[in-house]
């Protein structure tokens, strides 16, 4: 099974790359950007058998600093 854990930083989080990011795009002529935040995609393949839990523990204990991230999974195959 293909998942794809989406990592973020926390709303309130200073996100230096998000800025980076967002100066970089004014620079370059884009208009309208309110703000940039920016984040992380972690891809793993997976045994079907794998549970919700399992991969909720995968995240808390490795994938995402609890203290300054959230984090999204998405189930993308079978």
């Amino acid at each position: 099974m293909k998942v794809h854990v989406h990592v973020s930083l926390k709303p309130g989080v200073l996100d230096p790359q998000g800025r980076a990011i967002h100066h970089a795009l004014e620079g370059l002529g884009f208009e309208g950007v309110e703000d940039v935040r920016a984040g992380r995609l972690i891809a793993l393949d997976v045994a079907d058998d794998t549970s919700d839990e399992t991969l909720d523990e995968m995240c808390r204990k490795l994938l995402a600093n609890m203290v300054i991230e959230n984090y999204r999974i998405e189930k993308v195959a079978p």
